[in-house]
């Protein structure tokens, strides 16, 4: 819990510094929508002759953020649905494998304190995939490469809900504290059966079973802001710490990307994620894209 409380305040702090030149800025009554479609696309190319080594390869990712906001005096509503896919074939490799695979959807609630930044809160936040996920194997004697099933649409998949605390100096910075969290995850039941699952080593959830229930601490966070013109960064954070088993094994979940606009369509992306969950891999997992985006803005 001590740790949990430290990532609390450094994220506090470490917020705080890259906004406190923005100004205060409060959103009128209704509805407000804003959304982008994005396509970013890797390739590279070697013809036979090329004596330097590389692999001829290409890549894509799609990406949609879409936010549908409401605010009403005192009340407001936050809505946004990310989604990324992306997928990568490398020559002479038989199988198409994924680069990227996201689907989360976040909403909160939340009723202002009067001449304040802070909010009462509610959150409710879901995560999962779109497709099946594979372990790729290759046998030592022939180099075959097998692969197998690991995951897929809603296995697993994340619910996380609960009241809080909402720190928002506008839209693009936004700190919600929700000490009484409750989080379920999903699976199916297919990877957790069979005589060699271990109990507790697919996302936690004991053998035989499809869900796991989890009660812990929130703690998360967002900033858009211009770095320079045309250079935007945006940044999503997420902690999460389970009261009733192993509190100081925080889940840490960071998305950030950059975006360097070259005209109203085109513009070069870099996406960064980590994520730390003990439940799935004791260790960061890490993916970084780079590439050409052509965007959509509705």
């Amino acid at each position: 819990m001590k740790k949990f409380l430290l990532a609390c305040t450094l994220v506090v702090v470490t917020l705080n510094v890259n906004a406190q030149e923005e100004e205060n800025e409060i959103p009128l009554n209704g509805w407000t929508t804003d959304g982008n479609i994005q396509l970013l696309f890797n390739q590279s190319a070697f013809n036979k002759e090329w004596t330097g080594g590389g692999t001829s390869s290409i890549a894509g990712n799609i990406t949609l953020n879409y936010e549908e906001n409401y605010r009403y005096d005192n009340f407001s509503w936050t809505n946004r649905i990310l989604g990324s896919y992306g997928l990568t074939k490398v020559k002479d490799d038989q199988f198409t494998r994924k680069t990227s695979d996201r689907l989360e959807i976040n909403s909160i609630a939340g009723y202002q304190l009067e001449n304040s930044n802070w909010y009462y809160s509610f959150f409710t936040n879901f995560r999962t995939q779109f497709d099946k996920g594979y372990e790729f194997n290759t046998d030592p004697e022939t180099q075959e490469v097998t692969r197998v099933e690991t995951t897929n649409f809603l296995s697993p998949a994340y619910l996380q809900a609960g009241p809080g605390f909402m720190w928002m100096k506008n839209e693009n910075f936004v700190i919600n504290i929700a000490p009484a969290t409750g989080r379920f995850i999903f699976v199916d039941s297919k990877f957790t059966s069979g005589p060699n699952y271990v109990d507790g080593k697919y996302f936690g959830v004991d053998a035989g079973e499809s869900s796991r229930f989890e009660f812990g601490a929130s703690l998360s966070g967002y900033l858009q802001f211009q770095i320079m013109e045309d250079v935007v960064m945006e940044n999503n954070i997420n902690f999460y710490s389970n009261y009733l088993e192993d509190p100081d094994n925080i889940d840490i979940d960071y998305l950030m990307n950059l975006e360097m606009g070259i005209n109203r369509y085109l513009s070069a992306n870099l996406l960064f994620q980590a994520i730390y969950d003990d439940n799935a891999v004791g260790a960061f997992q890490i993916r970084e894209v780079f590439g050409l985006g052509i965007n959509y803005n509705f």
